[in-house]
């Protein structure tokens, strides 16, 4: 991680915004509506920010979005940045160092994921319990400064169980069915084969896409504790007899946008303490 680069773009964010938010937000495709909640919003897109990416991919809007919601002060990130745009791991989860040294202690990751197990449908809402990382590749190889973490940093509860907690509990009392499972994190841009989908699920996965590990992986480096939640946007390859389309993820989040708006309003507005 270039030090340098970290401190230029977390400088310029504090000349702009004077945020005291310690709680994150990471909106996947179709989700960045969440961020047009946020009251007394202030906006930098992506482009202004120094050595920040750019989000190429529909659905993404491409903005660092700072106010409140549920009277919390949140940081949103309306948008990610994916392996399959051709950036290197460190620029992907160069957002996540960002809110690192702005204070942030605590992630909400989200994304649109397929359905591994045949048990879903599309339209569910799934915790992330644990994840699997199948994309060949890992944010931390190379130098490690331990001023932003420890070398070897433990995974083992990689999704913080009291999070894992709430959540289940504000689905509960808004009577929302909120699935549990393994995400599995490929590097895309191509949908998985029938037999792909099938290895997966051998392997103990729930659901599959192409984001959130890295991120999650630089979160718990950097001592966040993380809550992960995905639209399960589509059924995976040869679970059912059709095509794969981005246009079927971004419809499909679009139909079940309202409980995910309603559930994670819910989880902000009564967020935990860090454990």
């Amino acid at each position: 991680m270039n030090k340098t680069y970290l401190q230029e773009a977390t400088q310029f964010i504090n000349q702009r915004v004077h945020s005291t938010a310690t709680i994150g937000l990471i909106l996947g495709s179709g989700l960045g509506v969440l961020a047009d909640e946020l009251e007394e919003a202030e906006v930098i897109d992506y482009h202004e920010i120094p050595h920040f990416p750019r989000s190429t991919v529909e659905g993404h809007k491409g903005r660092l979005v700072f106010g409140k919601l549920e009277g919390k002060s949140v940081i949103a990130m309306q948008g990610r940045f994916h392996y399959y745009e051709g950036y290197p791991l460190e620029q992907v989860t160069f957002p996540v160092r960002v809110m690192q040294m702005l204070g942030i202690k605590q992630l909400v990751v989200t994304n649109a994921a397929g359905g591994v197990n045949e048990n879903f449908s599309a339209g569910d809402l799934m915790l992330i319990t644990d994840h699997i990382n199948n994309m060949g590749d890992h944010p931390l190889i190379g130098e490690n400064d331990p001023e932003l973490g420890e070398r070897f940093p433990d995974m083992s509860q990689a999704y913080a169980p009291y999070l894992i907690q709430h959540a289940e509990n504000c689905a509960n009392q808004l009577n929302i069915g909120l699935q549990k499972g393994v995400y599995v994190a490929n590097t895309g841009p191509s949908y998985e084969t029938p037999a792909e989908i099938r290895m997966l699920r051998i392997l103990g996965g729930d659901a599959v896409g192409m984001s959130t590990v890295p991120e999650v992986i630089v979160a718990n480096h950097a001592k966040m504790d993380v809550l992960g939640l995905s639209c399960i946007s589509n059924m995976a390859a040869g679970i059912l007899d059709q095509p794969l389309s981005h246009q079927e993820v971004i419809d499909t989040t679009n139909r079940v946008r309202d409980d995910f708006i309603t559930l994670v309003k819910l989880l902000i507005k009564s967020f935990p303490n860090e454990a």
